[in-house]
């Protein structure tokens, strides 16, 4: 009896000491390895070489509606174009080429000026100004907004997808005069200053 108790003893003692050395289930766990979290740049700029870049887009646009050039028109905007004017009309690239060849207004001019630009891997959005001459009635005007231009990457390039135009009359300039603070303003308009008359706001939408 008691050499069987002996052995009940010896074979229970190796079982105890694994019990004793397993962790229990509330002992904390640890600590991960530390992981590197990678630092997302920043997606907005308002200078260098991209900016630059998109301005030159944004001539070669203007200088294809000055001249009038259908061909040099269809390599900055995309197929897919949906443009909405400042009046709120919407049309598409093959009805703003109609209206590029058709205009006979040999005054137009179309200057775009990149303020800032932000680049979503084969997306970008380019903010920035206008300026619109040409004739209404016989009689010149200058039309001043601001734009929003949305580009996809094509290849190495890139085509204009979507533009929204907002023209900032007499009214909305006073008002903005007004109340100018010192605070920083998050879109600039260089080209407007407090006592700046606005000729007139009532134009067709111009020939993008």
């Amino acid at each position: 009896m008691i050499r069987f108790t002996s052995a009940i003893v010896f074979l229970l003692l190796p079982c105890c000491a694994a019990l004793a050395q397993t962790p229990g289930s509330d002992q904390a766990a640890p600590p991960p390895a530390n992981t590197t979290v990678a630092a997302v740049p920043a997606v907005t700029t308002t200078e260098g070489a991209t900016v630059t870049q998109f301005q030159k887009i944004e001539n070669a646009w203007s200088d294809a509606v000055n001249r009038k050039d259908q061909y040099a028109l269809e390599l900055v905007l995309s197929p897919l174009l949906v443009d909405i004017s400042a009046k709120g009309d919407i049309t598409t690239r093959n009805q703003q080429l109609v209206q590029v060849i058709n205009n006979e207004d040999k005054t137009l001019d179309l200057e775009q000026k990149v303020i800032t630009v932000r680049l979503l891997g084969d997306i970008a959005v380019a903010n920035g100004t206008y300026t619109f001459k040409h004739k209404v009635n016989g009689s010149e005007v200058l039309e001043k907004g601001v734009f929003t231009h949305v580009f996809e990457r094509v290849r190495n390039g890139w085509l204009c997808t979507n533009s929204q135009r907002t023209t900032l009359g007499p009214e909305m300039t006073a008002k903005s005069d007004k109340k100018r603070s010192t605070a920083e303003e998050p879109f600039h308009i260089p080209f407007f200053s407090k006592g700046e008359k606005s000729t007139t706001t009532t134009t067709p939408n111009p020939q993008q």
